[in-house]
């Protein structure tokens, strides 16, 4: 989902972060009300920096919500029994890192799909 040079910076903004996950900014301001260890640092004006263990837990956000449907309250019970370890964190991790794989494989399926119709036409 990071992109690799975007692993290099310390700080990401609001934009960067609804790109990663394809939400809109106020899908994220929204989140950070409802999970409190979602907390970016906020500079001059109020513009919020997201560190990368903010990401880390909009991605768990993102799993339960987007990726599994659960609920706000559901999401929030499955995050607090991964961070209590009664949830396997590596078990989690690694679902997560196939739907990104498997993600990724669609959209070059997907971009080899428009190249093959482009050549037919």
């Amino acid at each position: 989902m990071l992109n690799e040079n975007k692993e290099l910076k310390t700080y990401y903004s609001i934009a960067e972060v609804a790109e990663m996950f394809n939400v809109a900014g106020s899908l994220l301001r929204y989140w950070e009300s409802m999970f409190p260890n979602i907390n970016p640092q906020k500079a001059g004006r109020g513009i919020r920096q997201y560190s990368k263990e903010d990401i880390e837990e909009i991605r768990l956000v993102y799993h339960y919500v987007k990726e599994k449907g659960m609920t706000i309250e559901g999401a929030r019970n499955a995050i607090d029994r991964l961070k209590s370890g009664e949830t396997n964190v590596a078990e989690v991790n690694h679902r997560i890192e196939a739907i990104d794989r498997l993600k990724s494989v669609r959209d070059e399926l997907q971009r080899i799909g428009k190249e093959l119709q482009e050549l037919s036409l």
